[in-house]
């Protein structure tokens, strides 16, 4: 297991996260925004083609403060965010009493210790703000049962020149790690994952937003 994230990059990566929830939610009242956040999820499941049988593991890895468990009522979901207490104390629009089927954990990944297998793992909008990439993905695939899925959403740089220029500068300070796609997916593979699916969700000038889905060879387990 991970030690504790200590690069100053990731501390300086989660203090301006904070900060910028603060400043997005700040004019948005909690029913509507979690509403809209609901729909957004449930387009990305339709989209994707995920059916989550009920009862099956999912865990929602560095889950924020309105992540995909807040529509999993009929799973048993285990939501983890180093910013968790933060998002609690700082944000109306997180409380989690209102999510009586998840497990909050108030952990960076990389110290999330479990020994659980989960039928689904999501990692969405959260793998480029971890301090120890290649340990979470270690971990997270470890933590995939057999015939599991990993839903894993990416900003992957289109360009080869950006991407060592934000590498080398604080450009992207919410995100201490700048690959391109064919890098994430070669990162999954090498770790025994076959891509079974690749979804645009945004094109943009320096970066494209993608969804890959991963599978974990073995029995089908609890999905349809």
């Amino acid at each position: 297991m991970a030690a504790s994230p200590s690069n100053i990059r990731w501390k300086v990566a989660q203090a301006a996260e904070i900060r910028w929830w603060q400043r997005y939610l700040r004019k948005r009242p909690k029913a509507d925004y979690l509403r809209w956040k609901r729909q957004y999820w449930q387009d990305m499941l339709q989209k994707s083609g995920l059916s989550l049988a009920p009862q099956s593991t999912v865990l929602d890895a560095g889950c924020g403060p309105a992540g995909i468990f807040t529509i999993l009522q009929q799973q048993k979901v285990d939501a983890v965010d180093p910013l968790l207490k933060e998002y609690e104390q700082k944000l109306v629009h997180f409380d989690p009493a209102d999510y009586p089927w998840t497990r909050f954990h108030p952990l960076a990944l990389e110290n999330y210790q479990t020994d659980k297998t989960y039928d689904v793992i999501f990692c969405l909008n959260a793998i480029n703000h971890v301090a120890d990439l290649n340990a979470c993905l270690d971990q997270l695939v470890q933590w995939l049962a057999p015939g599991g899925q990993l839903f894993l959403s990416i900003d992957a740089h289109n360009h080869s020149l950006f991407k060592r220029l934000f590498r080398l500068l604080p450009g992207d300070v919410l995100h201490p790690h700048q690959y391109d796609r064919e890098e994430y997916r070669d990162m999954l593979s090498k770790r025994g994952l076959s891509i079974e699916q690749q979804l645009l969700f945004d094109e943009g000038f320096l970066f494209n937003y993608y969804l890959l889905i991963g599978h974990k060879k073995g029995p089908a387990g609890s999905l349809k």
